[in-house]
């Protein structure tokens, strides 16, 4: 689906960039918060619990670009009669996410 976008198409999360951006700056801080409790050899639970927190940061800057892609992209595809191979595209990616690639729904076609 990402090479058949239109040149004049606008993404959805674009109304939300300058969060998401925040969002992403802070993560690549976490990163380098946690290089330097490696670097220091700190204790293993406190890098880990930092992981955990860039971890959660991460998830939300996936699901606010789900969020919007489901919104406005995928709204889009439904409304124009081409959803379901969009459908299928955002399913696949959140199998992905979650860690899983198990069987799909029966009706969907594949």
């Amino acid at each position: 689906m990402t090479n058949s976008v239109p040149d004049h198409f606008r993404h959805s999360y674009t109304k939300d960039k300058r969060a998401l951006i925040t969002r992403l700056r802070r993560i690549e801080g976490q990163a380098r918060g946690i290089q330097r409790l490696v670097d220091e050899e700190a204790y293993c639970l406190d890098i880990l619990q930092q992981v955990e927190a860039m971890t959660a940061a991460a998830d939300q800057v996936a699901l606010l670009l789900l969020e919007d892609h489901i919104d406005g992209c995928l709204t889009h595809a439904v409304e124009s009669g081409h959803g379901q191979p969009y459908v299928d595209e955002v399913m696949s990616v959140v199998r992905r996410t979650m860690g899983r690639r198990g069987p799909r729904r029966a009706d969907s076609g594949s």
